[in-house]
């Protein structure tokens, strides 16, 4: 099996009320909560995973919704700072009615790098962009009554971060994780790699002025880099080693394994395995319909889940 990064495996962002948080993304966005489970460090706050029908690396979104006492964050260098969603073409006029009968932040339609697409916020503030791919987007959708197919976002399309300056992380991007700078429009760098079709995009923003942004309520916490099997994720931490960098050992997370490091623009980067997946403690067809506990919490069971908040 080929040793290369995958594009995006899930991408980890902060919330604040989990029942808002889930009724969003179930409800409005059309996804499905894959997997409904608790934060390793905090049993007591939820981990959240939306996706596709399988839990998909590549469409998972996931949350620590850690109540309404989260501040909010701040948007600014050294994060990531837009997440991107793939929809085909000609649903965009379907998301500015959804939004507006839902009252959710959005602004007008834009354009770039040849693609539409349109900015919109969470009830957080976190802030994503549906985008109109150049290519079809192939994948097929999760659907709701509400949310169907012809409209449907696809999984990832990109992301951006947002940095003082990008020199450093796109040799990360590069030299280690295989990627190639294929576009730029004035101060966004567009990097692709060429092993997957789908959430393949990172765009580096590079804004030398800008101060720091601050991660709490409505920010991303990491993005993670997808390879196909555990021993492909220790070649990648043999090569992070040697290009100087300081990254964790090898964690289990029940449906992948994971490495932590810092890349030297300030975001945490996380390289996750494919295997073994979410289809694990559930089959498919009950993918987020329980609470999955750690099995060190699961003799805390009863505790928990009188602490955890109601979601319907």
């Amino acid at each position: 099996m080929e040793s290369t990064i995958n594009g995006i495996h899930h991408i980890t962002a902060i919330a604040g009320d989990a029942k808002r948080n889930f009724d969003f993304y179930t409800r409005i966005l059309g996804l499905r909560m894959v997997k409904k489970t608790v934060n390793f460090d905090d049993p007591n706050t939820y981990h959240f995973y939306y996706g596709d029908k399988e839990g998909t690396p590549g469409t998972i979104l996931t949350f620590f919704p850690w109540g309404n006492q989260i501040p909010a964050g701040r948007r600014g260098t050294r994060q990531v700072t837009e997440i991107g969603y793939s929809v085909p073409e000609g649903s965009l006029d379907f998301w500015l009615k959804r939004f507006d009968d839902n009252h959710v932040t959005y602004n007008k339609v834009s354009e770039k790098f040849g693609e539409q697409y349109l900015t919109f916020l969470d009830p957080d503030g976190l802030k994503f962009e549906l985008t109109v791919s150049k290519t079809a987007d192939k994948r097929t959708p999760y659907e709701t009554k509400e949310v169907t197919a012809e409209n449907a976002t696809r999984g990832f399309h990109h992301i951006t971060i947002t940095s003082n300056k990008i020199e450093e992380t796109a040799k990360i991007l590069t030299d280690i994780f295989g990627y190639r700078l294929v576009e730029q429009h004035v101060n966004r760098f567009r990097f692709v790699t060429d092993a997957v079709e789908t959430a393949a995009i990172v765009d580096l923003v590079e804004a030398p002025g800008e101060r720091a942004g601050h991660v709490a309520g409505g920010s991303v916490h990491h993005v993670a880099f997808r390879v196909a099997n555990d021993d492909i994720l220790m070649q990648f931490r043999k090569k992070v080693v040697e290009a100087g960098h300081q990254i964790t050992d090898k964690i289990d997370r029940n449906y992948f394994y994971s490495l932590y490091f810092r890349e030297p623009g300030g975001v945490l980067f996380e390289i996750a395995s494919d295997n073994p997946g979410f289809a694990t403690d559930e089959t498919v067809e009950e993918l987020g319909s329980g609470l999955m506990l750690p099995p060190q919490y699961e003799p805390r069971r009863s505790q928990i889940e009188k602490v955890l908040p109601r979601l319907v």
